[in-house]
């Protein structure tokens, strides 16, 4: 079996955003406010067939939260936060999970939905990019998870049936379309973070990569 991540939350800390949203807002809660809001502009272009780079889309969901709370969102705001985007740092069980992982000899492979540039640059800073056996962006189907085409193309990068994966995630949505999509799948509980077993179940699940890695090891062959 093949493993696949997700990368923003999953493997880096949005948590870092916080102090940015407490600035320009008042309240770093309004984070999640405007992540819910990227979510939602991401799934209206994925169901609209309107693909625009993630980085747009970023900028777009700070501008919809700042007209909601009456602040300003100016360019240098925008910018802002796509340079704090792209210097996540990582939870701290990620590095020493991903090494088990890799010396186990199982296959790695980092599925975003931000840009390849974006993404190699967020792995790179973090010491993470050489834990990947690939790097995969849906920038080459234009389509974001959790459509069927971003599972796979990571699928068809190895050459393999999507039932040959297994989609780690801290999102339950990005394991439905997974699923969906043929794939295992895997939930890190990530801070804040659940999944409803009674709409969904994935097949493994834990409240930290460790653990997680851990139940992939004793169940899964690489």
């Amino acid at each position: 079996m093949i493993l696949v991540f997700d990368i923003n939350e999953t493997l880096l800390d949005t948590a870092a955003l916080a102090p940015f949203f407490d600035e320009v807002f008042g309240d770093p809660a309004v984070r999640t406010e405007w992540f819910l809001t990227l979510e939602e502009t991401w799934m209206t272009a994925t169901l609209t067939g309107r693909y625009l780079p993630f980085g747009h889309l970023a900028k777009s969901a700070l501008r919809q939260t700042g007209w909601r709370h009456g602040v300003e969102i100016n360019e240098a705001r925008q910018h802002r936060l796509i340079e704090l985007l792209m210097t996540l740092p990582a939870h701290p069980d990620v590095a020493p999970a991903l090494a088990a992982l890799r010396a186990k000899g199982y296959r790695l492979t980092a599925l975003t939905n931000g840009t390849l540039k974006a993404v190699q640059h967020q792995l790179s800073q973090e010491g993470l990019e050489a834990a990947f056996d690939v790097i995969l962006s849906v920038d080459s189907v234009a389509c974001y998870k959790p459509g069927q085409p971003a599972y796979q193309h990571a699928a068809d990068h190895w050459h393999v049936s999507p039932r040959e994966l297994v989609m780690i995630a801290a999102h339950g949505w990005d394991l439905i379309g997974a699923a969906s999509a043929g794939c295992k799948t895997a939930f890190i509980a990530r801070p804040g973070k659940v999944i409803d077993p009674q709409l969904f179940q994935p097949d493994w699940q834990a409240d930290s990569l460790t653990a997680l890695s851990q139940q992939l090891m004793a169940e899964v062959s690489p």
